[in-house]
């Protein structure tokens, strides 16, 4: 287990979040549909799907504050980032749309030397949301269906945006909230073949753009 891997667990339990490991998993749809159903959790239960290779700074009053806003019935899937307006690329991040305020939330990114601070915006609703922390009640999960669609090849990318804009076409409401954490990733999956045709075939079967129409 890798040192950032032992934090994360090391802080999460000490928050009282049971974790689970999945490891030595063949695709992301089939490891997170896995976890849900081997946790045997509630309807109400707020189920938390991340990246191994983050640490989380937000004290456990703020954690909990934060994650405290998947109780309200009407919210979907919550993470520190993600667009109020996923355009016809399909890619949250955007610049442009960063450059014309529909990015939301907060991460900090690590480089060789140094650890950068990136603000999207203020935190609030979104259409859209980053796969490197998503939590919701496990009753949103089983409605937006964990297993990968059919129509991707991939095993591995654009699950997020998969998800989370399943979450918004089901009615409920996505959110950046403030989670404050480190990620220890620059995004180098764009550059993998899968990541590419996963976004075509999700363009295609997707009507967009997608606009947060009352956040």
């Amino acid at each position: 287990m890798i040192p950032v891997t032992g934090n994360l667990i090391h802080t999460l339990s000490r928050y009282g979040v049971n974790t689970k490991i999945l490891a030595s998993q063949d695709s992301i749809f089939t490891a997170y549909q896995k976890g849900l159903n081997s946790c045997n959790a509630n309807d109400t239960d707020i189920i938390i799907f991340c990246h191994d290779d983050i640490k989380i700074l937000s004290s456990k009053q703020n954690f909990i504050a934060a994650l405290a806003k998947c109780v309200d019935p009407t919210t979907g899937i919550v993470g520190p980032a993600g667009t109020t307006l996923l355009g016809k690329d399909a890619v949250w991040w955007d610049q442009q749309r960063w450059k014309s305020g529909h990015h939301r939330g907060a991460v900090k990114h690590t480089s060789d030397t140094d650890v950068n601070h990136t603000h999207y915006g203020p935190f609030g609703q979104v259409v859209a949301l980053d796969g490197l922390f998503l939590a919701a009640r496990k009753e949103v999960w089983d409605k937006v269906n964990l297993e990968k669609p059919e129509y991707f090849s991939g095993k591995w990318d654009f699950y997020d945006i998969h998800y989370t804009i399943k979450s918004h076409l089901l009615g409920y409401k996505n959110y950046a909230v403030p989670v404050d954490m480190i990620h220890y990733s620059n995004g180098e999956l764009v550059g993998r073949d899968s990541w590419h045709k996963n976004r075509e075939a999700f363009i295609k079967n997707t009507t967009l753009p997608m606009e947060v129409q009352n956040g």
